[in-house]
């Protein structure tokens, strides 16, 4: 479940996405930079995730800026790019209510300069796909999440069992989001991040997504059909992310934020079980 941030946290996160997009729309602006901006960010939050003492000095607001961001330049150094330390120097002086906020927004900038690098190189839509199917992979198998999420056995190690999971299956930014997860779970259900992650990608086409539940495949027209309605229903673009579950019977089952409309043979037989007189 994505952190909820108290007024201060969110205007300097807003503020921070402002940013990013500034960053993003510089004519030229190529993928790789974008990529390259993400990939330290994780860096940066890794560092402060580990680092308590260094994370609390930074969020502290009794601190004078200046005092923050000139510690924060001493402790990164050469270690990352241009772009990256403004951005880290931008977050640094900004105000969190919490200590904890300067870290999700730390990933949070992160996460969204990866998405931008994928819409850049126009890989999105399978990146949003390949992360909520990856997503049901480890709801299926608890096993699996709960090894790559293990923080008793070395980053390196669990990223190396998720490299032998994608290899070749995934975009480079999927596999990239993928790893940055696994070495910073965070104490949090990886596939509950997947599904976050996917729905950023949503967002960054405007649409919200709808997570559908089928027993069996749709057509593409099916699909079609279906995105049409639903756009149509909530006044707004819909993603769809489809979820083959036998057990229904038939029909489906949409989700979309905290909504559901069950129209599952399963549904109607319990419904039809319980109308039974007992």
């Amino acid at each position: 479940m994505a952190a909820v941030l108290q007024a201060a946290s969110r205007e300097s996160l807003k503020s921070a996405e402002a940013r990013l997009d500034d960053y993003v729309a510089v004519r030229g602006r190529k993928a790789a930079d974008l990529q390259r901006l993400g990939d330290e960010l994780f860096a940066v939050t890794r560092l402060l995730v580990e680092q308590r003492p260094l994370r609390r000095l930074l969020a502290d607001p009794s601190t004078p800026e200046l005092a923050r961001t000139g510690l924060l330049e001493r402790v990164l150094g050469k270690k990352v790019s241009a772009p990256t330390l403004e951005m880290a120097k931008a977050l640094v002086a900004s105000r969190w209510s919490q200590v904890g906020d300067l870290v999700v927004a730390f990933e949070s900038i992160a996460r969204q300069a990866l998405l931008a690098a994928a819409e850049k190189d126009g890989s999105l839509d399978n990146v949003e796909d390949e992360l909520f199917r990856f997503g049901r992979v480890l709801n299926r198998e608890p096993q699996l999440a709960t090894l790559l999420a293990d923080t008793n056995t070395p980053a390196d190690k669990r990223v190396e069992l998720l490299d032998r999971l994608i290899e070749g299956k995934v975009s480079p930014i999927t596999a990239a989001l993928l790893r940055h997860t696994v070495r910073l779970p965070r104490a949090r259900h990886l596939d509950v991040v997947c599904e976050e992650l996917a729905e950023l990608a949503a967002a960054r086409r405007d649409r919200s997504v709808a997570r559908v539940t089928t027993s069996v495949a749709l057509t593409s027209e099916q699909e079609q059909k279906l995105t049409d309605t639903l756009s149509k229903l909530y006044g707004r673009s819909i993603s769809l992310q489809v979820e083959l579950d036998p057990r229904l019977l038939g029909g489906l089952v949409v989700r979309v934020g905290g909504e559901v409309i069950d129209g599952s043979v399963a549904r109607k037989l319990a419904d039809a079980r319980r109308a039974l007189p007992s």
